[in-house]
């Protein structure tokens, strides 16, 4: 299949416009709609009795306020994810009922502490709700499967009820407004035989994919790797440090693929040197500048938690 680009790159709220409102929650959902985003991305999750929820992590105490919660003291827990010991609380300890009385709170308080004045006032959103918020909007969503080989390891397989929700919702047409991404490789395969939308491969600039399917994320970004890539993808999501001078995004076109890094951020500690003002990691620096560039090396599409610089910047770069 040829590269076609679309008629602009997509701006992708990363988990919302979660910049200015706690991420994964529908207030963060909505003002990033209000601000123009294409698109919406949730991470998802599943509860106890299997319901997919947006969160980045399933371990929660960074992004509700699970830890002040005495009634939850005793789930507190040590497991093993992706190779990793984390003690926290686990959403799959908790049925969807027990999880909607917790409240979001802001993941990154020091240096978005206007976020953290609205913690408390929102709860953890279903996939459903998602859906239904952006068929309300007419954006569409672009849900990550997060630790899609853990999850099915304890009986929660996370692929299925993903591809169930979304063509219950209508979408099951390569052309609707879906893209579904992982970090791994064997399950974004797996989706490939059940429906025909669009997939993302994501892509870290270090270390391999979870499931052991490619020996390095590197080989990945080869001209061979892409082109197994494409095999099943649509497109990739590559660590906005792996674009360079646009070689990647090169290789990527020639073998059909559409191109949509990830995270492009406003504060000092997130932005490349070169787009950096100043010495308060928590201080905004030239974001703009930063997504500027990345479009003109002629990618897709961006991920940003900031959805209303990422649509300014996209339209002044059109017009130049």
């Amino acid at each position: 299949m040829g590269y076609k680009a679309f008629d602009r790159p997509l701006v992708i709220a990363h988990r919302g416009a979660s910049g200015e409102r706690p991420e994964h929650t529908l207030a963060a959902y909505e003002l990033a709609i209000e601000q123009g985003a294409d698109v919406i991305e949730p991470d998802l999750v599943p509860t106890s009795n299997g319901v997919l929820v947006a969160r980045h992590e399933n371990a929660v105490s960074d992004t509700t306020d699970v830890a002040a919660r005495a009634e939850f003291a005793g789930r507190r827990t040590t497991k093993t994810i992706d190779g990793r010991s984390v003690t926290d609380w686990f959403v799959e300890d908790f049925t969807l009922a027990e999880l909607k009385t917790l409240r979001a709170r802001e993941r990154l308080p020091l240096l978005r502490p206007g976020n953290a004045a609205h913690d408390g006032r929102y709860e953890v959103p279903t996939l459903k709700e998602i859906v239904a918020l952006a068929k309300r909007h007419g954006v569409a969503i672009y849900p990550e499967t997060k630790h899609p080989t853990y999850f099915a390891g304890i009986g929660l397989g996370t692929d299925e009820p993903l591809v169930a929700e979304l063509h219950a919702a209508g979408w099951t047409a390569a052309d609707a407004p879906v893209f579904i991404q992982s970090f791994e490789v064997e399950n974004l395969k797996r989706i490939a035989g059940m429906t025909k939308l669009r997939l993302i491969q994501l892509l870290a600039a270090d270390g391999a994919p979870a499931d052991g399917a490619v020996a390095s994320y590197a080989a990945m970004t080869t001209p061979a790797g892409l082109a197994e890539v494409a095999t099943y993808a649509f497109g990739i999501g590559p660590d906005k440090a792996m674009l360079g001078g646009g070689t990647l995004v090169r290789d990527a076109h020639v073998v059909g693929l559409h191109v949509h890094p990830w995270t492009f951020r406003a504060e000092n500690a997130f932005l490349g040197p070169s787009f950096r003002r100043g010495e308060d990691a928590g201080g905004h620096g030239d974001l703009r500048g930063e997504i500027a560039a990345a479009l003109r090396s002629g990618v897709d599409g961006f991920f940003t938690d900031f959805p209303q610089i990422g649509v300014e910047t996209r339209d002044a770069v059109a017009g130049e």
